[in-house]
């Protein structure tokens, strides 16, 4: 079953209140802006991801997914295929995972996207703060590279292209 009613989605979370974890949502804005122009690009930036998102994901033909790691060194860029994968027992109600999200899609609307990816950058501070560390400013310039690459891959191509850096 068929239910794409946007090309590209562009789904970040983390908190702009906590340093590095801001860096989706920064990401998101940066890409609103860049994208504005083009009615197939739908940005949407959340503090967590949550299962409602899984409508959302399901109605994508392809997703680009974009949070900080706490387990990449910092201002690591790093973009990475997603498999759907179910949560364990006891899903969360306030956070999934991108494989989560793209299993409550399946599961839920009988809908995947072709194309889904996670692009991380790795978090140096996640204090209280409105700032980024130095690696992550450093790290700003390959990870929107990454995003305009990405998406204009996929609106360019009727098949997921491998992002230049």
């Amino acid at each position: 079953m068929s239910r794409v009613s946007v090309r590209c989605l562009i789904l970040s979370c983390g908190n702009t209140l906590r340093g590095d974890d801001g860096i989706g949502p920064w990401l998101s804005a940066w890409a609103e802006e860049r994208f504005d122009a083009e009615p197939a690009v739908r940005v949407l930036s959340r503090q967590q991801w949550t299962p409602d998102l899984g409508e959302d994901v399901a109605q994508a033909e392809s997703v680009l997914f974009i949070d900080c790691s706490i387990k990449s060194a910092p201002g690591e860029v790093r973009i990475t295929s997603v498999e759907p994968a179910a949560a364990g027992p006891g899903l969360a109600s306030h956070h999934v995972t991108a494989p989560e999200l793209l299993a409550l899609g399946q599961e839920l609307y009988d809908s995947l996207p072709r194309n889904a990816l996670l692009l991380t950058v790795g978090a140096g501070s996640t204090e209280l703060g409105e700032t980024f560390s130095k690696n992550v400013v450093d790290a700003l310039p390959e990870a929107c590279k990454l995003v305009e690459n990405t998406i204009r891959g996929w609106l360019s191509a009727d098949t997921f292209k491998t992002p230049q850096r």
